[in-house]
């Protein structure tokens, strides 16, 4: 079977914490993410859960998109209050 090279960046942290993990756990890199693609291949799924982050709800975003014109328009703008601390 032919090999094919396949980069992608990475945070360099967790870079360093996977390399560590996997050797835990007598694999490489490589290893694991050709499991994790055998995985994925034969499912036709990610092989755990996946969330939607909330900010990016279709509400939400209407919600972003109007302030953002009523701010463009100059209105419904309202006043932030400071908090003094003393120091």
């Amino acid at each position: 079977m032919a090999q094919a090279m396949v980069n992608f960046r990475m945070d360099e942290e967790l870079k360093r914490e996977m390399e560590e993990t996997c050797r835990k756990m007598g694999l490489t890199m490589t290893s694991a993410f050709t499991m994790f693609a055998k995985k994925v291949t034969r499912e036709q799924r990610i092989p755990f859960d996946i969330t939607a982050d909330p900010f990016y709800d279709e509400e939400n975003i209407r919600r972003l998109k109007k302030r953002s014109e009523d701010m463009e328009k100059g209105i419904n703008l309202s006043a932030h209050e400071l908090i003094e601390e003393d120091q």
